[in-house]
Protein backbone atom coordinates (compact mmCIF):
# COMPACT_ATOMS: atom_id res chain seq x y z
CA UNK A 1 0.00 0.00 0.00
CA UNK A 2 1.05 3.43 -1.23
CA UNK A 3 1.44 5.91 2.09
CA UNK A 4 -0.63 8.08 0.33
CA UNK A 5 -3.39 5.63 0.59
CA UNK A 6 -3.68 5.50 3.92
CA UNK A 7 -5.61 7.86 6.91
CA UNK A 8 -4.98 10.32 7.59
CA UNK A 9 -3.91 10.92 3.66
CA UNK A 10 -3.35 14.67 4.38
CA UNK A 11 -0.57 13.86 6.68
CA UNK A 12 0.97 10.89 5.21
CA UNK A 13 0.77 12.51 1.47
CA UNK A 14 2.99 15.72 3.27
CA UNK A 15 5.13 13.75 5.02
CA UNK A 16 6.45 11.72 2.33
CA UNK A 17 7.05 15.23 0.66
CA UNK A 18 9.32 16.41 3.37
CA UNK A 19 11.34 13.02 3.75
CA UNK A 20 12.52 13.48 -0.14
CA UNK A 21 14.28 16.26 1.38
CA UNK A 22 17.28 16.04 3.23
CA UNK A 23 17.13 16.98 6.56
CA UNK A 24 20.43 16.55 8.79
CA UNK A 25 20.76 18.49 11.79
CA UNK A 26 22.84 21.64 11.18
CA UNK A 27 22.54 21.24 6.95
CA UNK A 28 18.88 22.37 6.96
CA UNK A 29 18.93 24.50 4.08
CA UNK A 30 17.33 22.62 1.94
CA UNK A 31 14.32 21.82 4.40
CA UNK A 32 13.99 25.45 5.36
CA UNK A 33 13.90 26.70 1.09
CA UNK A 34 10.96 23.57 1.17
CA UNK A 35 9.01 24.50 4.21
CA UNK A 36 9.79 28.18 3.13
CA UNK A 37 8.68 27.84 -0.01
CA UNK A 38 5.09 25.75 0.88
CA UNK A 39 3.84 28.52 2.89
CA UNK A 40 4.52 31.22 0.01
CA UNK A 41 2.86 28.62 -2.49
CA UNK A 42 -0.31 28.42 -0.28
CA UNK A 43 0.07 32.81 -0.13
CA UNK A 44 0.56 32.77 3.77
CA UNK A 45 2.35 35.21 5.76
CA UNK A 46 5.92 33.08 5.81
CA UNK A 47 9.31 34.22 7.07
CA UNK A 48 12.65 33.14 8.08
CA UNK A 49 14.20 34.27 11.06
CA UNK A 50 18.16 34.87 11.30
CA UNK A 51 19.03 31.26 12.56
CA UNK A 52 16.90 29.50 10.11
CA UNK A 53 13.65 28.98 11.95
CA UNK A 54 10.48 29.54 9.75
CA UNK A 55 7.37 30.90 10.80
CA UNK A 56 4.22 30.66 8.76
CA UNK A 57 1.03 32.72 9.86
CA UNK A 58 -2.78 32.08 9.15
CA UNK A 59 -5.58 33.90 9.86
CA UNK A 60 -8.82 32.24 12.31
CA UNK A 61 -11.49 30.89 10.07
CA UNK A 62 -14.36 32.53 9.95
CA UNK A 63 -16.02 32.94 14.10
CA UNK A 64 -13.21 31.95 15.52
CA UNK A 65 -11.21 35.50 15.09
CA UNK A 66 -11.99 36.26 19.49
CA UNK A 67 -10.68 33.16 20.54
CA UNK A 68 -6.63 32.89 22.01
CA UNK A 69 -4.06 32.65 18.99
CA UNK A 70 -1.92 28.93 18.73
CA UNK A 71 1.35 28.39 17.98
CA UNK A 72 2.07 25.23 16.79
CA UNK A 73 5.91 24.01 16.64
CA UNK A 74 7.69 21.38 15.37
CA UNK A 75 11.14 21.36 14.47
CA UNK A 76 12.59 20.55 10.64
CA UNK A 77 15.53 18.76 11.64
CA UNK A 78 15.88 14.84 11.92
CA UNK A 79 18.49 11.88 13.59
CA UNK A 80 20.44 10.65 11.04
CA UNK A 81 21.28 6.53 11.63
CA UNK A 82 21.87 4.01 9.37
CA UNK A 83 22.76 0.21 9.88
CA UNK A 84 26.23 -0.14 9.39
CA UNK A 85 25.32 -2.83 6.12
CA UNK A 86 23.30 0.57 4.35
CA UNK A 87 24.52 2.81 1.75
CA UNK A 88 22.55 5.80 2.27
CA UNK A 89 23.64 9.52 2.32
CA UNK A 90 21.24 11.49 4.56
CA UNK A 91 22.46 14.47 2.96
CA UNK A 92 21.53 14.12 -0.84
CA UNK A 93 18.72 11.54 -0.41
CA UNK A 94 15.34 11.10 0.82
CA UNK A 95 14.33 8.67 3.15
CA UNK A 96 12.92 5.42 1.36
CA UNK A 97 9.62 4.46 3.16
CA UNK A 98 7.83 1.49 3.15
CA UNK A 99 4.51 -0.01 5.29
CA UNK A 100 4.50 -2.91 7.73
CA UNK A 101 1.23 -3.98 9.32
CA UNK A 102 0.30 -0.75 10.99
CA UNK A 103 3.88 0.85 10.89
CA UNK A 104 5.08 2.59 8.97
CA UNK A 105 9.47 2.45 9.07
CA UNK A 106 12.99 3.14 6.49
CA UNK A 107 14.36 0.84 4.70
CA UNK A 108 17.95 0.46 7.36
CA UNK A 109 17.81 4.33 8.28
CA UNK A 110 16.03 6.52 10.73
CA UNK A 111 12.41 7.28 9.80
CA UNK A 112 12.42 10.74 11.02
CA UNK A 113 8.78 10.33 12.35
CA UNK A 114 10.65 12.23 14.95
CA UNK A 115 9.90 15.51 14.07
CA UNK A 116 8.44 14.73 10.94
CA UNK A 117 5.11 13.64 11.66
CA UNK A 118 4.63 16.82 13.61
CA UNK A 119 6.14 19.02 10.87
CA UNK A 120 3.81 17.22 8.18
CA UNK A 121 0.68 17.68 10.62
CA UNK A 122 1.23 21.54 10.91
CA UNK A 123 1.87 21.77 6.68
CA UNK A 124 -1.44 19.79 6.88
CA UNK A 125 -3.38 22.25 8.90
CA UNK A 126 -1.95 24.93 6.96
CA UNK A 127 -3.42 23.96 3.69
CA UNK A 128 -7.02 22.83 4.85
CA UNK A 129 -9.67 24.88 3.91
CA UNK A 130 -12.29 23.03 6.34
CA UNK A 131 -10.74 22.68 9.70
CA UNK A 132 -11.93 24.86 12.15
CA UNK A 133 -8.86 26.80 13.89
CA UNK A 134 -8.09 30.38 15.49
CA UNK A 135 -5.28 32.46 14.18
CA UNK A 136 -2.43 30.64 13.79
CA UNK A 137 1.76 30.48 13.80
CA UNK A 138 3.22 28.00 12.17
CA UNK A 139 7.00 27.33 14.08
CA UNK A 140 9.08 25.19 12.35
CA UNK A 141 12.33 25.11 14.06
CA UNK A 142 16.24 23.72 13.21
CA UNK A 143 19.13 22.14 15.08
CA UNK A 144 16.79 20.73 17.93
CA UNK A 145 18.63 17.61 17.68
CA UNK A 146 22.51 18.43 18.16
CA UNK A 147 21.79 21.87 20.14
CA UNK A 148 18.07 23.61 20.17
CA UNK A 149 19.96 26.46 18.25
CA UNK A 150 16.61 27.45 16.70
CA UNK A 151 14.52 27.75 19.81
CA UNK A 152 18.00 29.52 21.10
CA UNK A 153 17.77 31.84 18.41
CA UNK A 154 14.27 32.67 18.92
CA UNK A 155 14.24 35.85 19.71
CA UNK A 156 10.97 38.00 21.77
CA UNK A 157 8.84 39.77 19.92
CA UNK A 158 8.61 37.26 16.78
CA UNK A 159 5.57 35.11 18.14
CA UNK A 160 2.56 36.58 19.45
CA UNK A 161 0.33 33.76 20.37
CA UNK A 162 -0.96 33.11 23.56
CA UNK A 163 -0.83 29.41 23.65
CA UNK A 164 1.90 26.56 22.00
CA UNK A 165 0.90 23.14 21.31
CA UNK A 166 4.54 21.43 20.96
CA UNK A 167 3.87 18.49 17.97
CA UNK A 168 7.22 16.22 19.41
CA UNK A 169 6.61 13.32 21.62
CA UNK A 170 5.99 9.78 21.07
CA UNK A 171 2.75 8.29 23.22
CA UNK A 172 -0.33 9.25 21.35
CA UNK A 173 -1.87 8.68 25.24
CA UNK A 174 0.09 11.57 26.94
CA UNK A 175 -0.16 14.98 27.39
CA UNK A 176 3.09 16.62 28.67
CA UNK A 177 3.44 19.33 30.38
CA UNK A 178 7.19 19.14 31.26
CA UNK A 179 10.81 17.93 30.17
CA UNK A 180 14.12 17.60 30.71
CA UNK A 181 17.46 19.63 29.90
CA UNK A 182 20.40 19.44 28.99
CA UNK A 183 24.30 20.13 28.96
CA UNK A 184 27.52 18.50 26.20
CA UNK A 185 30.09 17.19 28.02
CA UNK A 186 33.46 17.05 26.03
CA UNK A 187 36.67 15.49 26.67
CA UNK A 188 39.19 15.39 24.61
CA UNK A 189 43.39 14.55 24.95
CA UNK A 190 46.10 14.25 22.34
CA UNK A 191 48.85 11.50 22.70
CA UNK A 192 51.79 10.44 21.42
CA UNK A 193 51.91 7.47 19.09
CA UNK A 194 54.47 5.03 17.93
CA UNK A 195 54.83 1.41 16.58
CA UNK A 196 53.15 -0.99 18.69
CA UNK A 197 54.71 -3.91 20.76
CA UNK A 198 52.71 -6.58 20.54
CA UNK A 199 50.01 -8.42 18.87
CA UNK A 200 46.85 -7.07 17.15
CA UNK A 201 43.46 -7.69 18.69
CA UNK A 202 40.22 -6.40 17.05
CA UNK A 203 37.07 -6.33 19.09
CA UNK A 204 33.82 -5.25 17.65
CA UNK A 205 30.69 -4.62 19.51
CA UNK A 206 27.22 -4.68 17.18
CA UNK A 207 23.57 -5.60 16.69
CA UNK A 208 22.57 -3.39 19.61
CA UNK A 209 18.74 -1.48 19.27
CA UNK A 210 19.88 1.94 20.02
CA UNK A 211 17.25 4.57 21.12
CA UNK A 212 16.93 7.97 22.31
CA UNK A 213 19.40 9.05 24.80
CA UNK A 214 16.49 10.54 26.77
CA UNK A 215 13.26 8.54 26.43
CA UNK A 216 14.88 4.99 26.46
CA UNK A 217 17.69 5.91 29.09
CA UNK A 218 16.26 3.99 32.10
CA UNK A 219 14.79 0.52 30.05
CA UNK A 220 18.84 -1.03 29.99
CA UNK A 221 19.43 -1.28 26.40
CA UNK A 222 23.10 -2.00 25.75
CA UNK A 223 25.84 0.97 25.31
CA UNK A 224 28.23 -0.36 22.68
CA UNK A 225 31.00 2.03 24.27
CA UNK A 226 30.24 0.56 27.80
CA UNK A 227 30.29 -2.77 26.90
CA UNK A 228 33.64 -2.36 24.81
CA UNK A 229 35.10 -0.18 27.65
CA UNK A 230 34.63 -3.51 30.07
CA UNK A 231 36.02 -5.89 27.78
CA UNK A 232 39.82 -3.57 27.29
CA UNK A 233 39.55 -3.28 31.23
CA UNK A 234 39.05 -7.26 31.02
CA UNK A 235 42.68 -7.06 30.29
CA UNK A 236 44.76 -4.85 31.93
CA UNK A 237 45.77 -6.52 34.74
CA UNK A 238 47.91 -9.12 33.00
CA UNK A 239 48.27 -7.73 29.30
CA UNK A 240 50.12 -4.65 27.54
CA UNK A 241 47.19 -3.30 25.94
CA UNK A 242 48.66 -0.12 23.49
CA UNK A 243 45.27 1.17 21.70
CA UNK A 244 45.36 1.68 17.88
CA UNK A 245 42.19 3.00 17.21
CA UNK A 246 38.25 3.21 19.06
CA UNK A 247 35.20 3.75 16.73
CA UNK A 248 32.23 3.55 18.93
CA UNK A 249 28.42 5.56 18.67
CA UNK A 250 27.74 8.38 16.84
CA UNK A 251 25.36 11.19 17.80
CA UNK A 252 24.91 12.75 21.18
CA UNK A 253 21.30 11.96 21.99
CA UNK A 254 21.31 9.17 20.48
CA UNK A 255 22.22 5.22 22.20
CA UNK A 256 25.67 3.74 20.61
CA UNK A 257 24.81 0.79 18.78
CA UNK A 258 27.80 -0.25 17.54
CA UNK A 259 31.89 0.38 18.75
CA UNK A 260 35.24 -1.30 17.36
CA UNK A 261 38.62 -1.26 18.56
CA UNK A 262 42.13 -2.18 17.62
CA UNK A 263 44.56 -2.71 19.99
CA UNK A 264 48.11 -4.58 20.54
CA UNK A 265 48.54 -6.51 23.55
CA UNK A 266 51.23 -8.92 24.31
CA UNK A 267 49.54 -12.48 24.43
CA UNK A 268 46.70 -11.93 22.04
CA UNK A 269 46.01 -15.59 22.23
CA UNK A 270 45.89 -15.41 26.06
CA UNK A 271 43.74 -11.41 26.16
CA UNK A 272 41.33 -13.31 23.49
CA UNK A 273 40.63 -16.06 25.59
CA UNK A 274 39.61 -13.78 28.81
CA UNK A 275 37.95 -11.39 26.66
CA UNK A 276 36.08 -14.42 25.34
CA UNK A 277 34.93 -15.52 29.26
CA UNK A 278 33.65 -11.61 29.38
CA UNK A 279 31.57 -12.01 26.40
CA UNK A 280 29.74 -14.82 27.66
CA UNK A 281 28.67 -12.93 30.71
CA UNK A 282 27.79 -9.99 29.08
CA UNK A 283 25.64 -11.94 26.53
CA UNK A 284 23.46 -13.29 29.29
CA UNK A 285 22.74 -9.86 31.18
CA UNK A 286 21.46 -8.47 28.02
CA UNK A 287 20.04 -11.44 26.46
CA UNK A 288 16.24 -10.38 26.80
CA UNK A 289 16.67 -6.78 26.18
CA UNK A 290 19.22 -6.93 23.73
CA UNK A 291 18.87 -10.40 21.45
CA UNK A 292 20.72 -8.99 18.44
CA UNK A 293 23.96 -8.46 20.65
CA UNK A 294 27.40 -9.42 18.97
CA UNK A 295 30.65 -9.45 20.45
CA UNK A 296 33.52 -10.23 17.83
CA UNK A 297 36.91 -10.75 19.47
CA UNK A 298 39.67 -11.25 17.32
CA UNK A 299 43.49 -11.49 15.92
CA UNK A 300 43.92 -9.09 13.46
CA UNK A 301 46.67 -6.47 11.62
CA UNK A 302 47.15 -2.74 11.44
CA UNK A 303 49.85 -0.51 10.24
CA UNK A 304 48.61 2.14 12.80
CA UNK A 305 50.65 3.47 15.46
CA UNK A 306 49.42 2.54 18.96
CA UNK A 307 49.32 5.28 22.27
CA UNK A 308 51.52 4.28 24.78
CA UNK A 309 49.99 1.54 27.21
CA UNK A 310 50.33 4.34 30.30
CA UNK A 311 48.00 6.19 27.91
CA UNK A 312 45.76 3.16 27.62
CA UNK A 313 45.44 2.50 30.72
CA UNK A 314 44.11 6.26 31.41
CA UNK A 315 41.67 5.80 28.30
CA UNK A 316 40.73 2.21 29.53
CA UNK A 317 39.71 3.68 32.82
CA UNK A 318 37.96 6.27 32.19
CA UNK A 319 35.69 4.47 29.75
CA UNK A 320 35.19 1.93 32.78
CA UNK A 321 34.33 4.75 35.12
CA UNK A 322 32.38 7.08 33.17
CA UNK A 323 28.42 7.37 34.32
CA UNK A 324 26.49 5.81 31.19
CA UNK A 325 22.23 5.93 32.04
CA UNK A 326 20.04 6.65 34.84
CA UNK A 327 21.97 8.93 37.34
CA UNK A 328 18.85 9.77 39.77
CA UNK A 329 15.53 9.09 39.91
CA UNK A 330 12.78 11.91 40.41
CA UNK A 331 11.94 12.21 44.36
CA UNK A 332 8.58 14.00 43.18
CA UNK A 333 7.36 12.62 39.98
CA UNK A 334 6.87 8.98 40.32
CA UNK A 335 9.00 7.03 37.87
CA UNK A 336 10.37 10.08 35.93
CA UNK A 337 14.29 10.06 35.12
CA UNK A 338 15.66 13.54 36.99
CA UNK A 339 19.02 12.51 35.46
CA UNK A 340 20.87 10.63 33.33
CA UNK A 341 23.93 10.45 31.00
CA UNK A 342 24.72 9.16 27.73
CA UNK A 343 28.32 8.31 26.72
CA UNK A 344 27.26 8.73 23.11
CA UNK A 345 30.73 8.74 20.66
CA UNK A 346 34.42 7.37 21.50
CA UNK A 347 36.64 8.52 18.79
CA UNK A 348 40.33 7.78 19.38
CA UNK A 349 42.47 8.17 16.26
CA UNK A 350 46.15 9.09 15.34
CA UNK A 351 46.48 9.60 18.95
CA UNK A 352 43.38 12.17 19.37
CA UNK A 353 40.27 11.51 22.14
CA UNK A 354 37.34 12.61 21.65
CA UNK A 355 34.73 11.59 24.34
CA UNK A 356 31.29 13.11 22.98
CA UNK A 357 28.31 12.54 26.40
CA UNK A 358 24.74 13.94 26.81
CA UNK A 359 23.41 14.79 30.21
CA UNK A 360 19.81 15.42 30.67
CA UNK A 361 18.50 16.28 33.87
CA UNK A 362 15.11 17.81 34.43
CA UNK A 363 16.69 20.04 37.80
CA UNK A 364 19.79 22.20 36.82
CA UNK A 365 21.59 21.35 39.99
CA UNK A 366 21.16 17.37 39.43
CA UNK A 367 22.30 18.68 35.77
CA UNK A 368 25.65 19.63 36.57
CA UNK A 369 26.55 17.00 39.31
CA UNK A 370 25.70 14.55 37.12
CA UNK A 371 28.20 16.74 34.26
CA UNK A 372 31.10 17.13 37.04
CA UNK A 373 31.00 13.59 37.77
CA UNK A 374 32.33 13.30 34.39
CA UNK A 375 34.60 15.71 34.71
CA UNK A 376 36.13 14.76 37.66
CA UNK A 377 36.67 11.06 36.09
CA UNK A 378 38.28 12.47 33.49
CA UNK A 379 40.41 14.89 34.86
CA UNK A 380 41.56 12.23 37.36
CA UNK A 381 43.04 10.93 33.68
CA UNK A 382 44.49 14.09 32.55
CA UNK A 383 41.93 14.91 30.10
CA UNK A 384 40.49 17.90 28.81
CA UNK A 385 36.91 18.54 29.78
CA UNK A 386 34.50 21.44 28.05
CA UNK A 387 30.49 22.09 28.91
CA UNK A 388 28.76 23.61 25.87
CA UNK A 389 25.55 23.72 24.43
CA UNK A 390 23.27 24.01 28.10
CA UNK A 391 19.74 24.29 27.73
CA UNK A 392 16.77 24.44 30.29
CA UNK A 393 14.49 22.83 31.43
CA UNK A 394 10.52 23.36 31.17
CA UNK A 395 8.90 23.53 34.46
CA UNK A 396 5.34 21.89 34.68
CA UNK A 397 1.98 23.76 34.95
CA UNK A 398 -0.51 21.06 35.36
CA UNK A 399 -3.48 23.32 36.32
CA UNK A 400 -2.52 25.70 33.07
CA UNK A 401 -6.17 26.12 31.43
CA UNK A 402 -4.60 24.79 27.95
CA UNK A 403 -3.76 21.48 29.79
CA UNK A 404 -7.57 21.23 31.81
CA UNK A 405 -8.66 21.65 28.48
CA UNK A 406 -7.07 18.95 26.13
CA UNK A 407 -7.79 16.58 29.81
CA UNK A 408 -11.53 17.33 28.59
CA UNK A 409 -11.18 16.67 25.28
CA UNK A 410 -9.51 13.14 25.41
CA UNK A 411 -11.50 11.98 27.54
CA UNK A 412 -14.93 12.67 26.72
CA UNK A 413 -13.41 11.59 22.99
CA UNK A 414 -11.57 8.35 23.93
CA UNK A 415 -13.43 7.01 27.05
CA UNK A 416 -10.15 6.95 28.74
CA UNK A 417 -7.95 9.58 30.90
CA UNK A 418 -4.34 10.78 29.23
CA UNK A 419 -1.24 10.56 31.11
CA UNK A 420 -0.26 14.15 31.95
CA UNK A 421 2.90 13.64 32.01
CA UNK A 422 7.05 15.41 32.32
CA UNK A 423 9.22 13.68 30.28
CA UNK A 424 13.42 13.00 30.36
CA UNK A 425 13.52 14.28 26.59
CA UNK A 426 14.91 17.84 25.54
CA UNK A 427 11.78 19.50 24.63
CA UNK A 428 11.71 22.85 22.70
CA UNK A 429 9.59 24.22 25.30
CA UNK A 430 11.89 25.28 28.29
CA UNK A 431 13.50 27.54 26.22
CA UNK A 432 10.83 29.07 24.14
CA UNK A 433 9.22 29.31 27.42
CA UNK A 434 12.31 31.58 28.49
CA UNK A 435 11.25 34.31 26.38
CA UNK A 436 7.87 33.66 26.35
CA UNK A 437 6.77 33.47 29.89
CA UNK A 438 3.09 34.28 29.80
CA UNK A 439 2.57 31.37 27.03
CA UNK A 440 0.32 28.74 28.42
CA UNK A 441 2.49 25.31 26.38
CA UNK A 442 1.85 21.23 25.96
CA UNK A 443 3.56 18.83 23.69
CA UNK A 444 2.04 16.15 22.34
CA UNK A 445 1.79 13.80 19.33
CA UNK A 446 1.18 10.39 17.62
CA UNK A 447 2.94 6.92 19.01
CA UNK A 448 6.25 6.75 17.60
CA UNK A 449 8.98 3.37 18.73
CA UNK A 450 12.73 3.36 18.06
CA UNK A 451 13.29 7.25 17.57
CA UNK A 452 16.81 7.82 17.29
CA UNK A 453 17.33 4.24 15.80
CA UNK A 454 16.94 2.37 12.12
CA UNK A 455 14.32 0.54 14.27
CA UNK A 456 12.31 4.27 14.26
CA UNK A 457 8.90 3.36 13.40
CA UNK A 458 5.73 5.36 13.28
CA UNK A 459 2.19 3.62 14.12
CA UNK A 460 -1.26 4.29 11.34
CA UNK A 461 -3.76 4.06 13.98
CA UNK A 462 -1.96 6.46 16.28
CA UNK A 463 -1.67 9.17 13.73
CA UNK A 464 -5.21 8.70 13.00
CA UNK A 465 -5.94 9.03 16.48
CA UNK A 466 -4.02 12.27 17.12
CA UNK A 467 -5.26 13.89 13.91
CA UNK A 468 -8.35 13.98 15.28
CA UNK A 469 -7.60 15.17 18.34
CA UNK A 470 -6.07 18.19 17.13
CA UNK A 471 -8.25 19.29 15.16
CA UNK A 472 -10.96 18.64 18.32
CA UNK A 473 -8.05 20.89 20.07
CA UNK A 474 -7.83 23.59 17.71
CA UNK A 475 -12.39 23.71 17.61
CA UNK A 476 -12.44 24.09 21.10
CA UNK A 477 -9.42 26.68 22.34
CA UNK A 478 -10.99 29.15 24.65
CA UNK A 479 -12.05 32.70 23.84
CA UNK A 480 -9.35 35.74 24.76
Amino acid sequence: MELSNIEPQIIWKNFSRLNAVPRPSKKEEKVIAFIKGFGEDLGLETSVDEVGNVIIKKPATAGMENRKSVVLQSHLDMVCQKNNDVNFDFETEGIKMEIDGDWVKAKGTTLGADNGLGVATIMSILESSDIPHPALEALFTIDEETGMTGALGLKPGQLTGDILLNLDTEEDDEIDIGCAGGVDVTITQQYETAAPKGQVVRIEVKGLQGGHSGMDIHKGFGNSNIILGRLLYSGIANQNIEILSIDGGGLRNAIPREAVAIISVRNAQEFIETATLLKKDILEEFASVEPGLQINIENSTSSDKAISETDSRKVILTLKALHNGVYRMSPDVTDLVEASNNVARVELKEGSLTILNLTRSSVESSKYSTAEQLKSVAELAGMNVEFSGSYPGWKPKPGSEIVQLMEKIYTEKFSEKPHVVACHAGLECGIIGANYPEMEMVSFGPTIRGAHSPDEKANIPSAQKFWSFLKDILANIPQK
